[in-house]
């Protein structure tokens, strides 16, 4: 598909995503509709879909060791091995994994080809994919943990931690009088450069153009559409925080009450996650739970020193190669091939 209408057709449905509550709220006043009902439904589908792909990942047959290597395997005493890039057992394994899930490992080894001085082909570090994947992993999980404090009385202090740490640069009063932000967050701004730098890196790099898909523009617009609204509700466009606070709780008491003076703009920005929460098991969002079921991850390299052999295997009657000579004698020594037993036959 043409990347051009890809992005396209992404931004459209992102757009009328934004329109759905805007009317829903703002003309037909639907909001219990689109506070209440809608995020359980979204809540019910994410956790329902998410397990569904989670056991059918775990019921697939994976008799076999195929994890991706990057040093060497264990062998003899006397050759170092790699105890992480290949482990043998289950301790590299999980230090494997600690590494991949929160640094990122392997996306931080990648390189990638490129022509430089005429037809010579040199190889770089990608490091900037790495920094913005990063980035965006860990802003978008402290904007979560930080929206915590809507669904909690008290506050739990790690919640207040993070968002303490996070608001380290915080704005003081502006010139024009009467006028002042709050502590500016910096997650938030991280989390839309960090998507703006991953979008823009699909439409500029042609390799990476090529295999886009509007199910990978999809996503980026949606996130820039969450954090974009979270920015405007913060920053901008206030709107009612006792409010928000008091419909988010009885969402999680599961006594729901929709207040009165929330703008149509949190409704948008509320959609807007139900959206996402909702489209994450059938996309590939669901990396974040598939990392922790993937054969070449989650497997150590251990095929030198223990025989693995496919549990599903049915009986198969096999023809052997005495069988088959006992069977093909004579046509074979009149072809002039070699037997085994042709002093018997002659």
């Amino acid at each position: 598909m043409n990347f051009i209408l890809s992005i396209v057709l992404s931004a459209i449905a992102v757009l009328i995503l934004v329109l759905i509550p805007w009317v829903g709220v703002g003309a037909l006043n639907l909001s219990g509709f689109f506070g209440v009902f809608l995020p359980y439904v979204a809540l019910i589908v994410f956790f329902v879909g998410l397990v569904y792909r989670i056991v059918v990942w775990a019921c697939s047959p994976s008799p076999f060791r195929i994890p991706t290597t990057a040093g060497q395997q264990w062998s003899l005493p006397w050759i170092k091995h790699s105890r992480i890039d290949n482990p043998k057992g289950t301790v590299g394994v999980l230090i494997r994994m600690a590494f991949e899930v929160l640094t990122f490992r392997s996306l931080f080894r990648n390189t990638k080809m490129q022509f430089v001085s005429g037809p010579k082909i040199g190889y770089e570090w990608e490091k900037w994919l790495w920094l913005a994947a990063l980035a965006f992993h860990y802003a978008f999980l402290t904007v979560v943990i930080r929206h915590l404090r809507f669904f909690t009385e008290p506050i739990p202090f790690f919640v207040q931690m993070i968002e303490h740490l996070d608001g380290f640069i915080q704005a003081g009063i502006a010139p024009i009088n009467g006028f002042m932000t709050p502590g500016v967050l910096i997650s938030g701004f991280v989390l839309l450069g960090a998507v703006a730098f991953l979008t823009l890196r699909r439409i500029l790099i042609p390799q990476v153009t090529y295999i886009s898909l509007p199910a990978d523009y999809f996503p980026l617009f949606l996130i820039s559409g969450i954090a974009i609204t979270g920015i405007l509700m913060r920053y901008v466009l206030k709107v009612d925080i006792v409010s928000v606070k008091n419909l988010t709780l009885g969402l999680v008491t599961f006594s729901p009450k929709v207040p009165d003076g929330i703008g149509v703009l949190f409704y948008i920005h509320l959609f807007l996650v139900c959206v996402l929460l909702a489209y994450i098991p059938f996309s590939k969002l669901t990396h974040m739970a598939g990392v922790f079921l993937s054969p070449t991850r989650n497997l150590s390299n251990n095929s030198r020193f223990v025989r693995h052999i496919n549990p599903w295997n049915y009986p198969v009657k096999v023809h052997t190669y005495e069988e088959y000579e006992e069977e093909f004698r004579d046509k074979m020594i009149e072809a002039g091939l070699p037997v085994e037993k042709e002093e018997s036959a002659k």
